[in-house]
């Protein structure tokens, strides 16, 4: 086990690639789908478990640990990997996105975000500075700079204002969090769907260096089409030899057409807020276990998953624990989905090992496309 943190890519096909992120808590397999652990759990899920499904990596959010239980006390309790019992890498992010988009009292100045907390209303000042401290006393082994996300669309001031201010908190971020071995800090790519701008935020992270880069400010409400177009020349505008990181990303499509475009890790509460509301990501598509046509179903919900949803209980159980809100069906749906995540990121890091990429997208459009086949 590497005591520095690095990148290899292992596999290249077209733009695709296929690797490890080394870290001294454990090797990253990419591409990675990162479950989100947002309040230190991943929800409905004992951590074990979650390492079970293959996932090499969990997120944790700043925003939400620095507002309860708090940083300073899980730092105190030994750190966020003793604290949640996971052993494993884990990656923060910086708490920007939330500041933004769940706090309706705030103000935004070059110092940083002052706000009120949404579950109690207390005020709180978040800074590069703060957001660096907070990650620090968590110990997450990837932390991310902080970082403004406009919402889409928006116009090409408020992008273009909103990158520069984005680019000046990374060197203030890269300032505070100093240097540290073995740990890693992401700097976010910003600029909306303006390729010039993107290219602008690149350039400016490339001349402060991080270890990893990620590609922030999408999936905010500009639709698939519009995110490809981004991710066509994205991706490219980055270090080659550093991860690539899509963040909040994504639906199982987004991933694979993110994949072919260069990405190498991903994180989305999809699976498992899926799987609270009796919807399971299946490589049919998605199956809403609510319908009533499943009610009278035996079968498994896919033969060809190992998961214990599919292969210890049938779609009417499944149904019926859902149906009567039982927590057990939001445990099973959730195992499910998570364990098909992996399935998808250990397939994609196959077909670009063995060059059979093109195959393997086919085939998994192809299923999609066919659907769930109702039974005769």
């Amino acid at each position: 086990m590497s005591n520095t943190f690095g990148f290899n890519i292992s596999a290249r096909q077209g733009r695709a690639r296929t690797g490890v992120v080394s870290t001294p808590k454990g090797e990253i397999r990419t591409p990675a789908f990162m479950p989100v652990g947002t309040a230190a759990t991943v929800k409905a899920m004992m951590p074990e478990n979650v390492r079970e499904t293959g996932a090499d990596i969990l997120l944790g959010n700043t925003y939400h640990l620095m507002l309860r239980p708090g940083a300073e006390r899980i730092h105190n309790l030994g750190g966020l990997h003793r604290f949640m019992n996971w052993d494993r890498p884990i990656l923060t992010d910086s708490g920007g996105f939330q500041v933004m988009s769940l706090t309706d009292l705030r103000k935004l100045t070059e110092e940083g975000v002052k706000f009120r907390s949404h579950i109690d209303g207390s005020e709180h000042n978040l800074t590069p500075e703060r957001s660096m401290e907070i990650q620090k006393l968590l110990g997450s082994d990837i932390v991310m700079c902080f970082d403004e996300c406009p919402a889409l669309p928006a116009d090409r001031k408020r992008i273009e204002e909103s990158m520069q201010l984005s680019m000046r908190w990374a060197q203030r971020s890269r300032d505070a969090f100093g240097d540290r071995p073995g740990y890693a800090l992401f700097g976010i790519q910003q600029g909306g769907l303006e390729e010039d701008l993107r290219a602008q935020s690149a350039e400016a992270l490339r001349s402060i260096e991080f270890d990893g880069y990620a590609i922030g400010g999408l999936a905010v409400g500009e639709g698939q089409e519009a995110m490809f177009g981004c991710l066509d020349y994205a991706p490219g505008q980055l270090p080659e030899d550093k991860p690539r990181y899509l963040m909040g990303v994504g639906k199982p499509d987004d991933i694979v057409g993110a994949v072919q475009r260069g990405v190498d890790m991903f994180d989305c509460v999809l699976p498992s807020r899926s799987g609270r509301t009796g919807q399971a990501q299946t490589r049919m598509g998605a199956i809403n276990l609510r319908n009533a046509r499943h009610k009278d179903d035996p079968r498994p919900l896919d033969a060809d998953c190992s998961c214990p949803a599919c292969a210890n209980y049938s779609r009417a159980y499944l149904h019926h624990v859902i149906k009567s809100q039982e927590i057990i069906g939001s445990m099973l749906l959730t195992w499910h989905n998570l364990h098909y995540y992996q399935e998808l990121m250990a397939g994609l890091r196959d077909a670009i090992a063995s060059g059979s990429l093109d195959d393997f997208v086919a085939v998994f459009h192809a299923r999609r496309a066919q659907g769930d086949i109702e039974p005769c």
